[in-house]
């Protein structure tokens, strides 16, 4: 059974693990499907040696497992760990203050991947509408009403997240961001 609760990143050298840009995109490789540290540096244009480290790195802070049945010599298989799927963070008071500049470098390092899919999607859009949704909207609810709705949005990303996808399946980029709206703000 798929953890159901989230797999919570409150270590501050665990999310510095995840702020780096190449271990970042590793992850994102791997959710597609096991790979090598040298199928990894085929894609990223990295040397074997510099993905091999990245990849023990997250692999130290337990975000990615060896598939030691699929390894072979110098060949290691990784993938990443099933739980890991929806990382959730900390709230700032969680944290002790010294740690609190990793969560801020997360954050930054997490939106400015944002930007860069936000920037992407109008060519995508054109390319092929029927693979590009879009959505924008505003709700009226509570903080418990917020976090059902977050809940929800989960399970829904896990019932259509299955590795035993159709033939005609394709990765697709989802997000959710939601935070308060000061209507005094500028739309």
């Amino acid at each position: 059974m798929k953890d159901e609760t989230g797999h919570l990143v409150d270590d501050a050298d665990r999310l510095k693990a995840l702020t780096h840009p190449m271990r970042r995109t590793m992850l994102r490789h791997l959710s597609g499907g096991p790979a090598t540290s040298t199928t990894l540096g085929e894609l990223l244009g990295a040397k074997t040696g510099t993905t091999s480290y990245h990849l023990r790195q997250l692999e130290k802070y337990g975000f990615i497992e060896e598939i030691p049945e699929r390894s072979t010599g110098r060949e290691r298989w990784w993938r990443r760990v099933e739980a890991t799927r929806d990382i959730r963070l900390p709230t700032p008071d969680q944290l002790a203050p010294q740690d609190r500049p990793a969560l801020e470098a997360f954050h930054q390092a997490w939106m400015a991947e944002e930007r860069e899919l936000l920037d992407r999607f109008p060519a995508a859009y054109l390319r092929d509408p029927a693979w590009a949704k879009a959505s924008r909207g505003m709700a009226h609810v509570s903080a418990q009403e917020l976090d059902a709705f977050f809940e929800e949005y989960i399970a829904l990303l896990r019932k259509y997240s299955h590795r035993d996808a159709a033939p005609d399946a394709r990765a697709v980029m989802v997000r959710l961001l939601a935070f308060p709206w000061d209507s005094s703000e500028q739309e």
